[in-house]
């Protein structure tokens, strides 16, 4: 199994470019929405740490955006808890698809947590800063303060882009796109 991870920008495109390979896809954001509807040890961890924020069950996202911007702090108690997680959410995910040709991980903190290996394929979604912008303010619950937390916490894009195998145009287009993809899958096969 060849592990394809994906690397890029918050709203660079990450999640559309990695379903458009057609194979199976570790989404962590996705992961991270499940556990804070359907986990109770997630929460009740979260409510010993956070109890001002995270008072019930299932967390709202509200709870945790209000306890990412009161304090720089949370963001980090946050990720800790939650890594851990979806650290294991990802190892079931790679054993159910241990016999496919390759998989994709996007996970945004995936350099930053050392979630990758040395022999996975990174790709990195290269997209325009004003377009990226655009589609940010277009997500629901845009709060440019949480963005810039996250931000923060990430490794610079000059990095992820020098440690990437590939770079992907994205031009937010399905026909750019899909060729970028080809591209690339034809010179890893």
């Amino acid at each position: 199994m060849i592990r394809i991870g994906i690397l890029g920008d918050i709203g660079s495109g990450k999640s559309y470019v990695a379903k458009k390979f057609g194979f199976p896809v570790f989404n962590a954001d996705f992961e991270v929405s499940k556990l804070y509807k359907n986990n109770k040890k997630i929460f009740v961890k979260l409510n010993k740490i956070l109890p001002n924020y995270v008072k019930s069950f299932p967390v709202d996202k509200s709870e945790i955006t209000r306890a990412i911007i009161a304090n720089d702090k949370n963001l980090k108690k946050i990720v800790n808890i939650v890594h851990k997680e979806i650290k294991k959410k990802m190892n079931s995910f790679l054993k159910r698809n241990k016999n496919k040709k390759f998989v994709i991980l996007d996970i945004p903190l995936l350099l930053e947590n050392k979630i990758n290996n040395k022999n996975d394929i990174l790709i990195f979604i290269d997209s325009k800063k004003k377009e990226i912008e655009k589609r940010l303010k277009q997500r629901d619950g845009f709060n440019s303060k949480i963005l810039q937390k996250f931000k923060k916490i990430q490794f610079k894009l000059d990095l992820k882009k020098k440690k990437s195998h590939y770079i992907l145009k994205n031009r937010f287009t399905e026909k750019s796109v899909n060729k970028e993809i080809k591209k690339i899958l034809s010179q890893i096969i």
